[in-house]
This record gives structure tokens, C-alpha cells and sequence, in this order.
């Protein structure tokens, strides 16, 4: 019998408790009103690019790509201060802190995700997520390649993993198998793929928003991974 005790939950963050689609609007609108459209248009070149390369989006390594080319544009300096003074709590999912709330309830609840070592933790710093676990952050450059790590720093019986990617729910499960529960939200462009979604086994448990698992008791997540 898999109890709360001998569980972890891992949580991701982009399109899962932030809504990272918005912040990206955001960034675009930004870049297009201070620098002109050409330039939004070139660095998100270079973002996605770097996405190709690193798979994850790198927003700083971007901008110093971009300055590469421009190294006379001084006014790229006003970039990395909206990047790293980006309002991130204004961004949560609703309710998305108490669903790490609620997890934490029943037992250790850790930040599992993908990013850069400068950017990443920024935002999970300042979106409030480091507090409300407590500092249990994982980043990795492809997380679904570090569940040793993983299970090394927070060795549990059972996993219950909320992720807005089902590549990486995928991934995670056909590695853990039953001793993971895979979730589902149905956030951002990746969840809502449909070609994507279709392509790939379905995770055991998919909710419309985060906040929707506020209604589950920690019975109806274990039974769903088998």
C-alpha cells in the first residue's frame, strides 16, 4: 500500500504553475513597443534557436546572443531589467500555491523543472513557489535524464508528477513506471497540442486547471498510476 509518507510529489513550474504562454505575450509586447518589431523578431529567432539547441528556453543567453550582433545598441541594457524585474506572481495559475499547499499537507512537495542557472531560479524565486516549498527546487537542463539525481536527493516509494508537457510525462513513466503518477494540466501550448497529445500514451490522471487538484485526496492519485 502506497502511503503519503513514502511519496514525493514533483511539481513543474512553465504552463504548470505559471502561466509561462503569458509571460512570453508579454515579453513580445515589450520588445515590440521599446525596441520596434524587427527586433522582437529577431531575438525570438535567436530564443528559439537556443530552445533547439539546449531544450529549454535560455531569455538571457538570447539577449546576449542578440547583443552580439548589436554590440553598440546600449539600450538592450533596459531588456535584462524587464527580464529579471518581471512581476512573476502576477503570472500564478489560480490557486496554484495552495495546490503545493494541500501536497505539502501529505508530504515533501519539490519544484522539478527545466531552465538556465540564472533565469529559472529567478522566477521561481519571485513568483513565491521557492518559499512555498520550502527551497525543494530542482532545475535540470532535461529533467526527465536526472530522476537518479532525483531519487538520490529525495528517495521516495511512490512519485506523483504534475507537468504540463506530456513528452516529459511520457518519458518519466515509461522510466518509473508504477511507481509514478502522472497529471496532466491542461495549460499552455504544449498540454493543448493535439497532435502531440495523440502521438504519445496518455498520462493517468489529466485536470482542465492545476487548481482543480485542490479536490483530490491523496487515495485518488496513487490509484490511478497502475
Amino acid at each position: 500500500m502506497i502511503t503519503p509518507e513514502a511519496t514525493v510529489f514533483l511539481v513543474d513550474v512553465d504552463n504548470t504553475l505559471l502561466d509561462n504562454d503569458r509571460i512570453q505575450a508579454d515579453l513580445k509586447r515589450h520588445l515590440e513597443r521599446e525596441f520596434g518589431a524587427a527586433c522582437r523578431d529577431r531575438y525570438w529567432a535567436i530564443l528559439e534557436q537556443l530552445f533547439g539547441e539546449l531544450g529549454y528556453r535560455d531569455y538571457l543567453g538570447a539577449l546576449q546572443r542578440y547583443r552580439a550582433e548589436r554590440p553598440r545598441d546600449i539600450h538592450l541594457l533596459s531588456m535584462s531589467s524587464y527580464l529579471v524585474d518581471y512581476p512573476f506572481a502576477n503570472r500564478l495559475y489560480p490557486q496554484a500555491l495552495d495546490v503545493l499547499e494541500h501536497f505539502r499537507g501529505w508530504g515533501p512537495t519539490v519544484i522539478l523543472s527545466d531552465g538556465d542557472v540564472v533565469f529559472q531560479p529567478r522566477k521561481v524565486e519571485r513568483s513565491g513557489i521557492f518559499e512555498a516549498v520550502d527551497g525543494n527546487v530542482l532545475i535540470y537542463i532535461h529533467k526527465e535524464e536526472e530522476l537518479d539525481d532525483v531519487e538520490q536527493r529525495y528517495p521516495a516509494r511512490h512519485y506523483i508528477l504534475v507537468d504540463d508537457k506530456p513528452r516529459i510525462l511520457a518519458a518519466v513513466k515509461a522510466i518509473w513506471r508504477d511507481r509514478v503518477t502522472t497529471i496532466l494540466p491542461l495549460q499552455g501550448q504544449y498540454a493543448n497540442d493535439t497532435a502531440v497529445v495523440a502521438s504519445l500514451p496518455g498520462a493517468d490522471i489529466t485536470v482542465e486547471r492545476v487548481g482543480d487538484l485542490l479536490a483530490y485526496e491523496f487515495a485518488d492519485l496513487v490509484k490511478s498510476s497502475s
